[in-house]
């Protein structure tokens, strides 16, 4: 057994000081040093375990145990939902499909910053809520590199489109276990963060169109922008404060591309936008309705089978004593599970950390797309199973890169949940007293950073966010939300979402020019919400 220890040098901000080091490193390795990902993940990796083992006392044993379940994690379910939506885009693409995509797009309108709109926006916004977990960004980011955008533009205006949507992804989950840590209502969390999310949502566009072609495609484009951001937001604040978080993201982008493209049979710019480089299209809208709809089946088809997989009478056929039970494989990993205990204050009591790999082999979001795989390939036959086969070694031998990069990822992020690093930082961090309220997204940022989670990231801090509420009077429920807040703006600059990110636009390697791209604007709107969060901590 081994107990977390968060003060090991006896000053608490000095301990947090020497816990934020490998983030730190991490962060000037892709910036200063311009590092490829996976020698700025290997070199960050090495000095978390140095300072875990040297610094917070954790057993080397129980440091390898980690590194190995963040390993098992990376592969399970992340490389595999990877590997399985890039097969998905490779198969369109060598079946031609993407032509006829690109053409049927292009009759809606040819103008780019459009284009951006009802893909890297409201279509990211409907994959993050029906799946999540890197599926949006591979799919999308893909989707406007054949539209002709350039990939690291493309990578990274997608990452910044999920802004909002992170916290409200595969169909709600981190609200939902954010109010489970912080022994709350669901409804009550997700209320809270009506007052700041949607107010990201609305200024999202503006941003993407700002990054696309400055003030100047905002005054040309403003009337749709305006609709995409006022629709889009005024259904997610609705739906969060009515419904619920499950459909905060699924409602508002469906509705939000039909009204966009119903407005767009309408009315277009004056001035057509067209990326450099880029021609014209021209007229692709010779393609009879059934080629269009072929065309689109993969992405159709997908929608409706994760639909499936998200429904709540599927998911209980996987759970405990269902009938598809037996398909769920639990892997406690040995030396770890159980073995190390949380203490308070981040816990009420000394508290064992789960250490279990869950294998769902047949309830995966990866599954999801690999039946997408089949359906396609049965019922809109364009390849033989030689040449899908093929494709999918091509896959694995394209990914296989990024995927180790996110294995030293999550291996680092897993070391720093288990050795106690990332909740020594929050222990600092909370020390700021009546100050906590403006530092609270701060915690929310941090912990996304080190585990590419919102999820994870309020299982980590949603506890330490609570406690800190309770003792210096503020709302707990505010407090929750600023972390689940300023963890979904912390998606933009995640290692690991930036690894899939740069594995889907066939960019591995340079993961600093993406994290570069999108660094300024997860900033900007982390002091955006740590302002709105410090002003309501004095109405709320």
């Amino acid at each position: 057994m081994w107990y977390q220890q968060y003060d090991p040098l006896g000053n608490e901000i000095v301990s947090g000081i020497i816990a934020f080091l490998p983030i730190l490193l991490f962060l000037l390795s892709l910036t200063i040093f311009k590092l490829k990902g996976i020698y700025a993940a290997a070199l960050t990796l090495g000095v978390t375990l140095v300072i875990s083992v040297g610094v917070f006392g954790m057993p080397i044993t129980k440091a390898l145990a980690a590194i190995l379940f963040g390993t098992g994690k990376a592969l399970w379910p992340i490389g595999y939902i990877v590997i399985m939506a890039v097969w998905l885009y490779k198969i369109s693409v060598k079946a031609g499909k993407f032509e006829i995509v690109r053409g049927s797009i292009a009759s809606i309108t040819e103008d780019q910053r459009l284009q951006l709109l009802l893909i890297g926006f409201c279509f990211n916004a409907f994959l993050e809520g029906a799946a999540g977990l890197g599926v949006p960004i591979a799919i999308c980011a893909a989707l406007l590199v054949t539209l002709g955008f350039k990939p690291i533009k493309a990578a990274g205006l997608c990452l910044i489109a999920n802004a909002s949507t992170g916290a409200f992804g595969t169909v709600g989950i981190p609200v939902i276990t954010g109010a489970q840590v912080g022994g709350m209502e669901i409804l009550e969390l997700s209320k809270m963060t009506a007052f700041m999310l949607p107010m990201i949502s609305f200024l999202v566009p503006f941003i993407l169109i700002f990054i696309l072609d400055g003030f100047k495609g905002i005054k040309e484009i403003f009337p749709a922008i305006f609709i995409v951001s006022g629709v889009f937001s005024g259904l997610q604040l609705l739906t969060i404060a009515v419904i619920g978080p499950e459909l905060a993201n699924i409602i508002p982008s469906l509705a939000t591309m039909v009204i966009l493209a119903v407005f767009l049979r309408k009315w277009q710019p004056k001035t057509i936008y067209h990326e450099p480089g880029v021609k014209e299209t021209g007229n692709l809208t010779n393609h009879s309705m059934k080629e269009i709809m072929v065309a689109w089946s993969p992405f159709y088809l997908l929608t409706g089978v994760i639909a499936i997989w998200s429904l709540p009478v599927f998911k209980n056929l996987f759970a405990a004593g269902g009938v598809l039970d037996f398909t769920n494989v639990a892997l406690k990993i040995s030396g770890l599970h159980d073995q190390i205990f949380r203490t308070p204050p981040i816990a009420t009591e000394e508290t064992p950390m789960s250490a279990i790999l869950n294998l769902n082999f047949v309830s995966a979001t990866g599954t999801a797309i690999l039946v997408t795989i089949i359906l396609t390939s049965i019922l809109f036959p364009a390849l033989n199973i030689k040449q899908t086969v093929n494709l999918l070694g091509d896959t694995i031998k394209e990914l296989w890169l990024p995927i180790f990069t996110i294995v030293l990822v999550m291996a680092f992020a897993n070391l720093s949940d288990f050795s106690g690093l990332s909740t020594s930082l929050g222990l600092a961090l909370a020390k700021t007293g009546d100050f906590f309220p403006f530092v609270s997204p701060v915690l929310g940022w941090i912990g996304v950073f080190l585990t590419g989670s919102v999820v994870n990231n309020n299982a980590l801090f949603g506890s330490l966010q609570v406690v800190t509420g309770t003792q210096v009077g503020i709302s707990p429920p505010l407090l929750m939300a600023a972390n689940t807040a300023g963890g979904s703006v912390a998606k933009l600059i995640s290692p690991q979402s930036i690894a899939i990110a740069a594995a889907a636009v066939n960019e591995t390697g340079n993961e600093s020019k993406i994290f570069q791209y999108t660094l300024r604007y997860s900033l900007g709107l982390l002091l955006l919400i740590c302002i709105m969060t410090f002003g309501l901590s004095f109405i709320l």
